[in-house]
Protein backbone atom coordinates (compact mmCIF):
# COMPACT_ATOMS: atom_id res chain seq x y z
CA UNK A 1 0.00 0.00 0.00
CA UNK A 2 1.42 3.38 -1.00
CA UNK A 3 2.16 5.81 1.82
CA UNK A 4 -0.01 8.86 2.10
CA UNK A 5 1.42 11.97 0.50
CA UNK A 6 1.93 15.10 2.59
CA UNK A 7 -0.62 17.89 2.04
CA UNK A 8 -0.23 20.71 -0.45
CA UNK A 9 -2.38 23.83 0.01
CA UNK A 10 -2.95 27.01 -1.95
CA UNK A 11 -4.66 29.66 0.17
CA UNK A 12 -5.52 33.35 0.10
CA UNK A 13 -3.60 35.11 2.86
CA UNK A 14 -5.82 38.20 3.01
CA UNK A 15 -4.98 41.87 3.06
CA UNK A 16 -1.72 42.46 4.92
CA UNK A 17 -2.16 41.88 8.68
CA UNK A 18 -5.95 42.40 8.60
CA UNK A 19 -6.85 38.75 9.32
CA UNK A 20 -5.05 39.14 12.67
CA UNK A 21 -6.64 42.50 13.52
CA UNK A 22 -10.29 41.47 13.70
CA UNK A 23 -11.26 42.88 10.30
CA UNK A 24 -14.86 41.91 9.51
CA UNK A 25 -14.13 41.35 5.81
CA UNK A 26 -11.75 38.55 6.76
CA UNK A 27 -14.17 36.60 8.95
CA UNK A 28 -14.67 33.84 6.33
CA UNK A 29 -10.94 33.47 5.80
CA UNK A 30 -10.15 33.47 9.51
CA UNK A 31 -12.64 30.68 10.19
CA UNK A 32 -11.32 28.66 7.25
CA UNK A 33 -7.67 28.94 8.32
CA UNK A 34 -8.53 28.05 11.91
CA UNK A 35 -10.14 24.76 10.91
CA UNK A 36 -8.11 23.66 7.88
CA UNK A 37 -5.41 21.96 9.97
CA UNK A 38 -7.99 19.40 11.12
CA UNK A 39 -7.72 17.82 7.67
CA UNK A 40 -4.21 16.43 8.13
CA UNK A 41 -1.65 15.37 10.72
CA UNK A 42 0.58 17.92 12.37
CA UNK A 43 3.59 18.39 10.06
CA UNK A 44 7.24 18.17 11.04
CA UNK A 45 7.92 21.35 9.04
CA UNK A 46 6.12 23.88 6.84
CA UNK A 47 7.40 25.21 3.52
CA UNK A 48 5.70 28.45 2.47
CA UNK A 49 5.76 29.82 -1.06
CA UNK A 50 4.61 33.41 -0.55
CA UNK A 51 3.55 35.93 -3.18
CA UNK A 52 5.71 38.48 -1.36
CA UNK A 53 9.17 37.17 -2.15
CA UNK A 54 10.70 37.15 -5.62
CA UNK A 55 14.29 36.42 -6.54
CA UNK A 56 16.34 35.86 -9.68
CA UNK A 57 17.00 32.28 -8.51
CA UNK A 58 14.95 29.97 -6.32
CA UNK A 59 15.99 30.94 -2.82
CA UNK A 60 15.32 29.14 0.45
CA UNK A 61 15.46 30.61 3.94
CA UNK A 62 18.09 28.70 5.88
CA UNK A 63 18.12 29.57 9.55
CA UNK A 64 17.33 27.92 12.86
CA UNK A 65 15.54 31.02 14.20
CA UNK A 66 13.05 33.02 12.15
CA UNK A 67 12.51 36.75 12.33
CA UNK A 68 9.50 38.57 10.85
CA UNK A 69 9.34 41.10 8.03
CA UNK A 70 6.50 43.61 8.48
CA UNK A 71 6.23 44.21 4.75
CA UNK A 72 3.12 46.41 4.83
CA UNK A 73 2.43 50.00 5.72
CA UNK A 74 -0.35 52.26 6.97
CA UNK A 75 -1.77 49.86 9.57
CA UNK A 76 -2.33 50.34 13.33
CA UNK A 77 0.67 49.97 15.63
CA UNK A 78 -0.54 46.52 16.68
CA UNK A 79 0.28 45.28 13.16
CA UNK A 80 3.97 45.91 13.86
CA UNK A 81 3.94 44.15 17.22
CA UNK A 82 2.80 40.78 15.88
CA UNK A 83 5.07 37.94 16.95
CA UNK A 84 5.44 34.45 15.52
CA UNK A 85 8.56 32.83 16.98
CA UNK A 86 8.47 29.60 14.98
CA UNK A 87 11.90 28.04 14.44
CA UNK A 88 13.45 27.66 11.01
CA UNK A 89 14.95 24.48 9.58
CA UNK A 90 18.45 24.28 8.19
CA UNK A 91 17.87 20.55 7.63
CA UNK A 92 14.87 21.02 5.33
CA UNK A 93 16.45 24.06 3.66
CA UNK A 94 19.40 21.93 2.61
CA UNK A 95 17.11 19.09 1.53
CA UNK A 96 15.14 21.46 -0.73
CA UNK A 97 18.38 22.91 -2.11
CA UNK A 98 19.59 19.39 -2.93
CA UNK A 99 16.32 18.42 -4.62
CA UNK A 100 16.54 21.47 -6.85
CA UNK A 101 20.19 20.76 -7.66
CA UNK A 102 19.31 17.18 -8.65
CA UNK A 103 16.81 18.64 -11.12
CA UNK A 104 19.36 21.12 -12.54
CA UNK A 105 17.66 24.12 -10.95
CA UNK A 106 20.10 26.68 -9.56
CA UNK A 107 19.16 27.85 -6.10
CA UNK A 108 20.47 29.92 -3.20
CA UNK A 109 20.26 29.61 0.57
CA UNK A 110 19.43 32.81 2.47
CA UNK A 111 20.70 32.87 6.06
CA UNK A 112 19.27 36.29 6.93
CA UNK A 113 15.76 36.73 5.55
CA UNK A 114 12.78 36.44 7.87
CA UNK A 115 9.20 35.35 7.23
CA UNK A 116 7.07 37.89 5.34
CA UNK A 117 3.38 38.47 6.03
CA UNK A 118 2.36 35.99 3.34
CA UNK A 119 3.86 33.38 5.66
CA UNK A 120 3.44 34.54 9.25
CA UNK A 121 -0.13 35.86 8.99
CA UNK A 122 -1.76 32.58 7.90
CA UNK A 123 0.62 30.48 10.00
CA UNK A 124 -0.24 32.39 13.17
CA UNK A 125 -3.90 31.54 12.56
CA UNK A 126 -3.31 27.92 11.52
CA UNK A 127 -0.66 27.03 14.11
CA UNK A 128 -0.78 29.66 16.87
CA UNK A 129 1.65 27.77 19.11
CA UNK A 130 4.47 28.55 16.63
CA UNK A 131 6.12 25.22 17.46
CA UNK A 132 6.61 23.87 13.92
CA UNK A 133 9.77 24.72 11.94
CA UNK A 134 8.90 27.06 9.04
CA UNK A 135 10.85 28.10 5.99
CA UNK A 136 10.14 29.96 2.76
CA UNK A 137 10.92 29.43 -0.90
CA UNK A 138 10.95 32.44 -3.20
CA UNK A 139 9.13 32.91 -6.44
CA UNK A 140 11.23 33.53 -9.55
CA UNK A 141 11.16 37.19 -10.57
CA UNK A 142 10.62 36.24 -14.22
CA UNK A 143 7.06 35.35 -13.12
CA UNK A 144 6.92 32.56 -15.70
CA UNK A 145 4.09 30.09 -14.98
CA UNK A 146 5.86 27.16 -16.69
CA UNK A 147 9.00 27.79 -14.63
CA UNK A 148 7.01 27.68 -11.41
CA UNK A 149 5.32 24.42 -12.35
CA UNK A 150 8.77 23.02 -13.13
CA UNK A 151 10.03 24.28 -9.76
CA UNK A 152 7.20 22.42 -8.08
CA UNK A 153 7.91 19.25 -10.04
CA UNK A 154 11.47 19.31 -8.75
CA UNK A 155 10.15 19.31 -5.18
CA UNK A 156 7.58 16.53 -5.57
CA UNK A 157 9.61 14.13 -3.40
CA UNK A 158 9.08 16.45 -0.43
CA UNK A 159 5.63 14.89 -0.16
CA UNK A 160 7.29 11.72 1.09
CA UNK A 161 8.25 13.66 4.23
CA UNK A 162 5.80 14.95 6.79
CA UNK A 163 6.06 18.54 5.51
CA UNK A 164 3.14 20.85 4.77
CA UNK A 165 3.60 22.76 1.53
CA UNK A 166 1.69 26.04 1.67
CA UNK A 167 1.23 28.24 -1.38
CA UNK A 168 0.21 31.63 0.03
CA UNK A 169 -1.26 34.09 -2.44
CA UNK A 170 -4.74 35.13 -3.61
CA UNK A 171 -6.85 33.83 -6.49
CA UNK A 172 -8.00 37.43 -6.97
CA UNK A 173 -5.53 40.28 -6.53
CA UNK A 174 -6.51 43.61 -8.03
CA UNK A 175 -5.87 46.23 -5.36
CA UNK A 176 -7.97 49.06 -6.89
CA UNK A 177 -10.86 46.62 -7.29
CA UNK A 178 -10.57 45.62 -3.62
CA UNK A 179 -10.94 49.28 -2.73
CA UNK A 180 -14.21 49.55 -4.66
CA UNK A 181 -15.61 46.20 -3.55
CA UNK A 182 -18.27 47.75 -1.35
CA UNK A 183 -19.98 49.38 -4.34
CA UNK A 184 -19.65 46.33 -6.61
CA UNK A 185 -20.80 43.26 -4.66
CA UNK A 186 -21.52 41.22 -7.81
CA UNK A 187 -18.29 41.44 -9.79
CA UNK A 188 -18.89 39.42 -12.95
CA UNK A 189 -15.23 39.54 -13.97
CA UNK A 190 -14.14 38.21 -10.59
CA UNK A 191 -16.76 35.46 -10.86
CA UNK A 192 -15.76 34.48 -14.41
CA UNK A 193 -12.10 34.00 -13.53
CA UNK A 194 -12.92 32.10 -10.32
CA UNK A 195 -15.16 29.75 -12.28
CA UNK A 196 -12.38 29.13 -14.82
CA UNK A 197 -9.78 28.56 -12.09
CA UNK A 198 -11.93 26.16 -10.10
CA UNK A 199 -12.80 24.16 -13.22
CA UNK A 200 -9.16 24.07 -14.33
CA UNK A 201 -7.79 22.97 -10.98
CA UNK A 202 -10.45 20.49 -9.88
CA UNK A 203 -12.04 18.89 -12.97
CA UNK A 204 -11.03 15.22 -13.07
CA UNK A 205 -12.07 14.93 -16.73
CA UNK A 206 -9.14 17.14 -17.76
CA UNK A 207 -5.86 15.35 -18.49
CA UNK A 208 -2.83 16.59 -16.59
CA UNK A 209 -1.27 17.75 -19.86
CA UNK A 210 -4.36 19.86 -20.56
CA UNK A 211 -4.48 21.18 -17.00
CA UNK A 212 -0.83 22.16 -17.17
CA UNK A 213 -1.39 23.89 -20.54
CA UNK A 214 -4.32 25.87 -19.14
CA UNK A 215 -2.37 26.96 -16.08
CA UNK A 216 0.63 28.02 -18.17
CA UNK A 217 -1.69 30.07 -20.39
CA UNK A 218 -3.79 31.36 -17.49
CA UNK A 219 -3.67 34.89 -18.94
CA UNK A 220 -6.04 33.71 -21.68
CA UNK A 221 -8.75 32.91 -19.12
CA UNK A 222 -11.84 35.16 -18.80
CA UNK A 223 -10.92 38.47 -17.12
CA UNK A 224 -7.49 37.12 -16.21
CA UNK A 225 -5.65 40.44 -16.27
CA UNK A 226 -8.44 42.22 -14.43
CA UNK A 227 -8.13 39.68 -11.61
CA UNK A 228 -4.32 39.62 -11.75
CA UNK A 229 -2.79 42.78 -13.25
CA UNK A 230 0.46 41.21 -12.00
CA UNK A 231 0.58 37.49 -11.39
CA UNK A 232 2.70 37.10 -8.26
CA UNK A 233 -0.32 36.20 -6.11
CA UNK A 234 -1.38 33.43 -8.48
CA UNK A 235 2.01 31.78 -9.06
CA UNK A 236 2.22 29.98 -5.69
CA UNK A 237 -0.68 27.92 -7.09
CA UNK A 238 1.41 26.93 -10.11
CA UNK A 239 4.21 25.75 -7.87
CA UNK A 240 1.74 23.77 -5.73
CA UNK A 241 0.28 22.16 -8.83
CA UNK A 242 3.76 21.23 -10.05
CA UNK A 243 4.40 19.40 -6.78
CA UNK A 244 1.10 17.48 -6.92
CA UNK A 245 0.25 17.15 -10.65
CA UNK A 246 -3.21 15.82 -9.80
CA UNK A 247 -6.66 17.43 -9.61
CA UNK A 248 -7.12 19.61 -6.55
CA UNK A 249 -10.07 19.78 -4.17
CA UNK A 250 -11.82 23.12 -3.74
CA UNK A 251 -11.85 23.72 0.02
CA UNK A 252 -12.74 27.42 0.22
CA UNK A 253 -14.71 29.73 -2.03
CA UNK A 254 -16.00 32.79 -0.24
CA UNK A 255 -15.76 36.55 -0.01
CA UNK A 256 -12.59 38.22 1.27
CA UNK A 257 -12.40 42.02 1.05
CA UNK A 258 -15.60 41.92 -0.98
CA UNK A 259 -14.26 39.60 -3.70
CA UNK A 260 -14.66 35.87 -4.25
CA UNK A 261 -11.49 33.90 -3.72
CA UNK A 262 -10.62 30.20 -3.53
CA UNK A 263 -8.34 27.76 -1.78
CA UNK A 264 -7.25 24.37 -3.10
CA UNK A 265 -6.03 21.18 -1.46
CA UNK A 266 -4.01 18.30 -2.88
Amino acid sequence: MASKKSPVLFIPHGGGPLPLLGDSQHKNLLEFLQQITNRFAKPDAILVISAHWESSRATITCTEKNTLIYDYYGFPEAAYQIQYPAPGSVFFANKIYQLLAENNIKADLDHQRGLDHGAFVPLKIMYPDADIPCLQLSLLNTLGPAEHIQLGQALARLRNDNILILGSGFSFHNLPAFMTAATDPADSQNAAFEEWLIHTCTNRQISEDERKHKLIHWHEAPSARYCHPREEHLLPLHLCYGIAETPAKLIFNASVLGKKTSAFFW
